[in-house]
């Protein structure tokens, strides 16, 4: 039996007591902890031996794996896809809308280096078909037979008639090892087509439902007040005994004042009041959501009828306003009326929230990971990646952050995947943004390792690239006339005012009057900018791969020749080489804390000036949006300046997360506080950069190749003593433990669980040449070769899946 957490309890989940004690108490004051790990080592090598060839596991389809769960309006059943017919009731299914859909599973490691070399997937319409026992059991409608092969994300359905709409399939894989050795069959996974599928179509879930009881509750005048613990997006249910004639005013929020919900929020934060005529005796009241036309018209995206309208609170209370007695002379007892209780209903898109862990001895930023985490989950209300309530509109720069921490805190595609779909056709004004449809289309193929999105939307993506506003040297300009109503055309925008961004919001703009200059840094705007061509460059990198992936050679070749211009362009037009910074354009000599993160975020900056290009973005400051603090993050640990990744995520200042706590917000803010944009909301996916910055960046685990085939793993703790992180991925989840003994400064020691089919590239921290490295006791070099000091890390590669230890001990 393999063991697939080392934090899960008994037999196959026997670790969990290595992290569910407060970091096993710190470790197992780190000996025993040690103990503990090598002894659930030892039992998944037994279980391995015992079970040598476990089936996959995590089977999709299409970027789903609950396909054959069928829901009663949000909630799920015991209903099976077949019973569905004989329900009366509304149900919710997440169909599959391609007729040649992709399947995916997870290999499971069964000791040291499990690789799969070819697999077998079986497709019937009948469970029948699989059944050994069955004398007329229908034909199979696809076996694929043995197919050599090592991928195990994203295999088509490649049999010759399409499969049929609205039609119930069911399927199988196996896979054989490196030994050429077959594993048991994966457990039979159904899935049903949509009536109007087509050869790839993009299938999503159905919004689902979670009822919340309330962790806390006081007396109010008239009434009870009540905490939900955390504000989501969600409808009120109250539970009320009434007398004849009475009235109770029902009040939800997300902020609260004085012991009660604030009726006057600032900003676009939420209010509001009900009023409830009760009927007499006990009954549960449905508060219907009244319905905000901001958010509910134009481009704003609308909930199903089977969910209805949702506000985002915190809290609720109830007061009741009592008539006079009617039963004055009545001999029975008078009757009081009684608030027997609260539920929210909260609505999300179907979330796992055991698929990723972090914990470590910082408190501060477990805080952080947990808000930012939450935010994620909370935000996904509407199927869609949206900019907040305010709204509810679909922005990219909204998007591609959520997209990356979505990766990193679930095993979920298909949300990133709808939402690039619908940005493509559905633009908004930014310059940058457009530049971030390419970027997403990247990190979904990076992810995923499915092509089909890149293939389909290929010369949209082209077109997203910008490529057609550069100039002879390389680099583009929105104001050098190139602009076009066909360029536009192009990129399907239909609004005015396509124009550079930068960040967001602009001084004056937004509500942001305040005294600094915006969050742009007090960027200069000019022909060429310095953002816009970083933006271009990843662009352009994603383009040439693209072209690579699809066997479009000439694409291929001209994309290397642009990124070639353009770089020598970009260095000679944006460089300031005695100050060792970037300009904002070609005619400043402004520098601008973004002006520098983005070219080093993105990998633009040569290797010679990343020093002080990083040492610039360090004295700027987090002088920057939530939404610019992804890059300012990104662009630290590129620079190996994990110490400030983490300086910046536990900072105590306005301009940081601990402050969204501290003014008693749950989910991510728009801003960095009210003071920056007063007309913000209290839900935005974009304030929640550590959720990926976290998994990505500090514990380090990032893929290499299409699919996670190759994933790097390099943890920048910085002064963090202890961490412990479970990080999903589309072929299974990677388990990290790092700890290290400051005090001593000699020991650092890192133990991973890399899934089955993967190969890691693993970083430790350098010291100096006379480092000793261990791999599960023995010198590295007698298991690994082509180890190799890289800037401040010791690299090796080439390690594949199961438990290894890692350590450096400096002299």
């Amino acid at each position: 039996m393999h063991i697939n957490r080392l934090y899960l309890a008994t037999a196959h989940n026997q670790s969990r007591a290595l992290i569910s004690s407060p970091i096993a108490q710190r470790l197992g004051r780190v000996t025993g902890g040690f103990v503990l790990f090598f002894l659930v080592t030892l039992l998944s090598s037994f279980s391995a031996l015992a079970h040598a060839f476990e089936g996959p596991t995590g089977l999709m389809v299409d970027l789903l794996e609950k396909t054959d769960v069928v829901w009663r309006d949000g909630y799920p059943t015991q209903l099976t896809l077949a019973e569905m017919p004989t329900a009366i009731e509304r149900l919710q299914i997440a169909e599959i809308r391609s007729s040649r859909p992709c399947f995916s599973w997870i290999v499971p490691s069964l000791g040291k280096n499990t690789r799969q070399t070819a697999w077998q997937l079986q497709l019937a319409s009948s469970m029948a078909c699989f059944s050994q026992d069955a004398k007329e059991a229908p034909e199979m409608l696809w076996d694929s037979g043995k197919v050599v092969d090592q991928e195990s994300t994203a295999r088509a359905y490649s049999a010759q008639k399409p499969l049929d709409g609205g039609s119930i399939y069911y399927w199988r894989v196996r896979f054989w090892n490196q030994e050429d050795q077959p594993s048991d069959w994966s457990a039979i996974k159904a899935f049903k087509t949509a009536k109007d599928c087509q050869d790839y179509g993009i299938s999503r879930y159905p919004l689902t439902k979670l009822t919340n009881q309330p962790v806390a509750s006081h007396d109010i005048d008239g009434g009870q007040f009540f905490d939900f613990g955390r504000a989501s997006f969600g409808q009120l249910f109250v539970d009320i005994d009434a007398k004849h004639g009475d009235v109770a005013l029902v009040r939800m929020g997300e902020r609260v004042k004085d012991g009660a919900v604030d009726r006057r929020p600032a900003g676009t934060t939420r209010f509001w009041e009900y009023r409830l005529e009760l009927l007499p005796g006990r009954h549960v009241y449905a508060i219907k959501t009244r319905v905000d036309k901001r958010n509910s018209s134009g481009a704003a995206f609308l909930l199903p009828d089977y969910i209805g309208e949702v506000m985002p609170f915190r809290y609720a209370e109830i007061e009741i306003i009592s008539s006079p007695s009617e039963t004055a002379d009545s001999i029975l007892p008078a009757k009081e009326t009684t608030i027997l209780g609260v539920t929210r209903e909260t609505v999300v898109y179907p979330f796992d929230e055991t698929a990723a862990l972090f914990h470590c001895d910082n408190d501060d930023l477990n805080r952080v990971w947990d808000l930012c985490k939450y935010s994620i989950a909370a935000t996904t209300f509407a199927g869609v990646y949206l900019d907040g309530d305010r709204e509810r509109i679909p922005y990219e720069g909204d998007a591609l952050l959520n997209q990356l921490s979505h990766y990193c805190v679930d095993r979920e595609y298909s949300l990133a995947r709808y939402s690039l779909d619908y940005l493509v056709f559905h633009p908004t004004w930014p310059t940058e943004w457009n530049l971030q449809t390419v970027q997403m289309a990247w990190f979904d193929y990076l992810y995923t390792g499915d092509s089909r999105a890149i293939a389909q939307l290929y010369d949209d993506l082209r077109a997203k690239s910008l490529v057609a506003l550069a100039e002879e040297n390389g680099l583009i300009s929105t104001r050098k006339g190139k602009l076009t109503k066909e360029v536009l055309d192009s990129i399907h925008f239909k609004g005015n005012g396509f124009r550079d961004i930068v960040d967001w919001p602009h001084k004056g703009l937004a509500g942001n009057d305040n005294a600094e200059s915006g969050e742009t840094d007090g960027f200069v705007f000019c022909d060429f900018n310095v953002v816009v061509n970083s933006y271009h460059f990843f662009a352009l990198n994603s383009m040439r791969r693209f072209a690579q992936i699809l066997g479009k050679t000439e694409d291929e070749k001209f994309f290397a020749d642009q990124i070639a211009k353009l770089q020598q362009s970009f260095h000679e037009t944006f460089f300031d080489a005695s100050r060792g910074v970037y300009r904002d354009g070609e005619t400043t000599d402004h520098a601008s804390l973004h002006g520098n993160m983005f070219p080093l975020a993105f990998g633009l900056t040569p290797s010679e000036n990343v020093a002080s290009v990083t040492e610039f973005v360090e004295s700027r400051g987090m002088r920057c949006s939530v939404y610019g603090a992804q890059f300012l993050l990104d662009a630290a640990y590129q620079g190996e300046n994990g110490a400030y990744g983490l300086e910046r995520m536990t900072a105590q200042d306005l301009r940081g997360w601990l402050n969204m706590l501290r003014v008693g917000s749950t989910i991510s803010l728009e801003a960095w506080d009210d003071c920056y944009k007063p007309n913000q909301d209290w839900n935005h996916a974009w304030g929640a950069a550590p959720a990926n910055i976290i998994p990505r960046k500090l514990v380090g685990v990032e893929p290499l190749a299409p699919g996670c085939a190759e994933i790097q793993i390099k943890p920048q703790i910085a002064n963090l003593t202890e961490v412990v992180s479970v990080v999903p991925t589309i072929r299974g989840s990677v388990e990290i433990k790092v700890s290290q003994e400051l005090d001593k400064k000699n020991v650092y020691r890192l133990q991973v669980r890399i899934p089955g089919n993967v190969v890691a590239t693993v970083y430790l921290p350098y010291t100096d040449d006379s480092d000793t490295l261990l791999i599960d006791g023995r010198p590295a070099k007698e298991v690994v070769d082509g180890i190799e000091h890289v800037g401040a890390f010791w690299k090796i590669p080439k390690i594949g899946s199961d438990v290894w230890t890692f350590e450096r001990i400096a002299p």
